[in-house]
């Protein structure tokens, strides 16, 4: 591949990098240095005793046990989030089995270093479950640390996509930063029901005009085979950053898992971790996670409409490293950037329309041509930056993989555009303030005519009291949800998905409404204007446990601003209502009440592992 002289990169991004750079300055240093401290020189396996050594091989067989004794060949440690109720994760049986083998063909070995636990926020959506979901992304980054504290590796292939479980093992990733990584997908299902008609029938039947049979069968219509949910959510945010990042071979996120395109590119993976690991190649994850890859991924993130979910999971990310971001960063960046993308919920297509029309290389191209990404960064593909991410795998007639360069028009501008002709002019997220807080909102899933909103409040406690009140045929009016107690801190802030059917119908019924909750959405949240993560959460004397019922409350995607139009005195005299007697117990709620405790606020990457 060929690369054209880079433009000049935008002022705000420069700044904004500049203003990390400084911000993490201290932190930053204390990382490298400790990455440093950590590398050793020479296969792993040479520093462990001979009984640790017989310990760590004493299950392997023929050439790799050779090997594995003589600690002359690198090693592969692989973390896995396996299993067979994951649509996404179930392709991942496999995999060990073809890496052990691959390394063996490139001089090398490879082991399961171990698996990290992987749940499925489709199956736990307004269950008990739900509330561990954001607390299983800090296990994940734990059990990742474990599966590599045996230090026998030298480098580190991960196998995860989904919402909480790809954050997880980048952060115990970067806990092993002297490791250099590689991150290996799946792919998405295939085409099933479009996002549209299933939201239709999940509307229909909130509004009790479908059956629990139909809404089944619409289900099992879209969501019907091995590979990720087609929708942009989480799961497929996750592919775009790290293909960002330049943390997967470029390309990869979107390749079926039937593809033999996808066979190879994940032998293609073990070969080129293993170069990673030799002399002038060394490439760490912790030299390559830096403050402007951080901000090329929030960058892909605002371009393409994210996951609202990753301004929580990338401020936990970049604090791995030893990077302070923010949500201030989030927003700037996000009123110079054009969203390039329309992917369900932010348009109609599906992700594999996304990637038949140009796909995140696409992206990636067309914001390094208008300097709007940092193209002078480390990738684990090769020397030419980020721009070495600009291209497509294909398979050869001999069965290689090969990147072709890409046409210079999308396939298809109803899902993808170039830079000179965007859907819109700012990023698909924004920055909402006020006196009820600081929160998020999706602005890029939401009509522009709904942007603000000024209505009576309606407060609830939790998500059932709200859809119990729909039911009752309470909500037939205009109106602000204002559901409160849902922080990491409350009950481990699980998302509130159910809201999405039970507003949507209300707005399709003609009336104007809106969601303010300190609480997370599923990044499949829909065109309901929701202001989310506001923070100071209620639980820990927030502004948002002021509001009453019939307060009018203005939420402007506009302005940014976010507050309760009441009388200031009155406001500042109200008390905050109070947490209700502790109810998260069962469905293994009791085991995370320490992380409970001591969790940070979203902005500040609702961590259990970084709270100093």
């Amino acid at each position: 591949m060929t690369t054209s002289p880079s433009p000049a990169l935008h002022p705000v991004i420069d700044k904004v990098t500049r203003r990390i750079a400084e911000r993490s300055q201290i932190l930053r240093a204390a990382y490298l240095s400790q990455l440093e401290q950590m590398r050793g020189r020479g296969p792993r396996r040479a520093s462990l005793s001979c009984a640790n050594q017989a310990h760590a091989n004493a299950a392997m067989d023929g050439n790799a046990k050779i090997w594995l004794n003589q600690a002359q060949k690198p090693n592969i440690g692989i973390v896995t989030a396996y299993n067979d109720m994951l649509s996404a994760h179930q392709p991942y049986e496999s995999y060990p089995q073809q890496i052990r083998a691959a390394a063996l063909r490139f001089g090398a070995t490879a082991q399961v270093a171990g698996a990290v636990p992987a749940m499925c926020d489709g199956v736990t959506q307004g269950r008990p479950g739900m509330e561990l979901s954001l607390f299983s992304r800090d296990v994940i980054a734990q059990a990742t640390a474990v599966a590599l504290s045996h230090d026998a590796f030298d480098a580190t292939l991960c196998l995860g996509i989904c919402d909480k479980i790809v954050p997880g093992l980048l952060i115990g990733a970067l806990a092993f930063g002297h490791l250099p990584t590689i991150f290996i997908p799946a792919g998405p299902m295939g085409s099933g029901l479009s996002n549209k008609d299933k939201a239709a029938v999940r509307e229909r039947y909130a509004q009790g005009k479908a059956t629990k049979d139909e809404l089944l069968a619409a289900e099992s219509a879209a969501y019907h085979s091995a590979g990720t949910c087609t929708f942009y959510g989480t799961a497929n945010s996750n592919q775009m950053l790290l293909e960002a990042m330049g943390l997967h071979l470029p390309g990869a996120a979107f390749v079926h898992p039937g593809d033999p395109l996808r066979h190879v590119l994940t032998d293609a993976a073990v070969e080129r971790v293993l170069q990673l690991t030799e002399g002038r190649n060394y490439t760490p994850i912790g030299q390559l996670v830096n403050e402007k890859t951080i901000v090329n991924a929030v960058i892909a993130l605002l371009a393409t409409g994210g996951s609202t979910n990753h301004t929580i999971h990338w401020i936990a990310v970049a604090r791995a490293a030893g990077i302070l971001i923010d949500w201030q960063d989030f927003d700037e960046l996000s009123s110079v950037i054009p969203l390039l993308t329309r992917v369900y919920p932010n348009g109609t297509a599906d992700v594999n329309a996304f990637e038949a029309a140009g796909g995140p290389t696409f992206v990636i191209r067309e914001l390094l041509s208008a300097g709007l990404m940092h193209g002078d960064v480390l990738t684990v593909y090769g020397t030419q930056g980020l721009h070495g991410h600009t291209a497509r795998p294909v398979l050869t007639e001999a069965g290689q993989v090969a990147w072709e360069t890409l046409p210079a028009q999308s396939t298809d501008t109803s899902v993808v555009r170039n830079v000179t002709e965007p859907f819109a002019a700012t990023g698909g997220l924004r920055l909402l303030q006020g006196n009820l807080g600081r929160a998020i909102v999706k602005a890029s899933a939401v009509p522009e005519d709904a942007w603000v909103i000024r209505a009576p409040a309606k407060v609830f406690a939790s998500q059932d009291a709200l859809v119990q009140a729909y039911k009752a045929g309470e909500l037939n009016q205009d109106f602000v949800a204002v559901v409160i107690f849902q922080g990491p801190q409350a009950n481990g802030m699980p998302e509130l998905h159910q809201f999405t059917p039970v507003l949507g119908s209300l707005m399709s019924a003609g009336y104007k409404v809106a969601l303010v909750t300190d609480g997370r959405m599923s990044g499949a949240s829909g065109k309901v204007p929701a202001a989310l993560h506001v923070s100071p959460e209620v639980a820990q004397g927030g502004p948002l446990g002021k509001v009453r019922d019939g307060d009018l409350v203005e939420l402007n995607v506009h302005t940014g601003e976010l507050r309760a139009l009441v009388d200031e005195q009155e406001w500042n005299q109200r008390a905050v209502q109070s947490l209700p007697k502790e109810t998260t117990f069962g469905f293994g709620r009791d085991l995370f009440a320490a992380q409970r405790r001591v969790v940070t606020a979203p902005e500040h990457g609702a961590s259990t592992l970084f709270i100093d």
